[in-house]
């Protein structure tokens, strides 16, 4: 493999994390321009409705009150996720989707943490009773669902 295919799914996975944060910080943008906080407004009815949220916590709001500490995490994981990415030698496809996935994801809410404290959630699932999310966590998600998705059509053929 030479070196410039092995650079590919890197370049890969740069291009969608840069991809999750711009999509992610923009409609989080609207989202504070457009929703008054709290206020659920439906949008894909049965399915999504819109409600402006800050969560100061973590995920399904553990941690609330940590700001700083969860701020640093963010920006620990994501250089972290970015020095793994460079020392790759070689990614698979659906990893290299996975892994940017991720890197977008967490720099978006990172972002959101260092701005202003607390992550802005604006997307609420209607049949269920579901923490409101919003766009770099769906793609934190995604990547999950890569990584088993690629583990698990991978797991025989490295057997004999």
């Amino acid at each position: 493999m030479t070196a410039k295919s092995r650079r590919a799914p890197r370049r890969i996975s740069v291009v969608i994390a840069a991809l999750v944060v711009f999509l992610d910080q923009l409609s989080k943008h609207w989202a504070e321009l457009h929703l008054p906080a709290g206020v659920i407004r439906p949008w894909l009815p049965g399915l999504l409705a819109h409600q402006l949220v800050y969560n100061r916590g973590a995920a399904f709001s553990l941690l609330t009150g940590a700001q700083p500490l969860l701020a640093l995490i963010s920006a620990v994981v994501v250089v972290a996720i970015g020095i793994w990415l460079v020392r790759q030698s070689q990614l698979r496809p659906l990893q290299s989707v996975a892994i940017g996935l991720l890197l977008g994801g967490a720099a978006g809410n990172g972002i959101d943490r260092w701005r202003n404290g607390a992550v802005v959630d604006f997307l609420a699932l209607v049949p269920i009773d579901f923490p409101v999310f919003n766009v770099a966590d769906v793609a934190i998600n995604l990547a999950v669902a890569c990584f088993v998705i690629d583990l698990l059509s991978t797991r025989g053929a490295h057997e004999p």
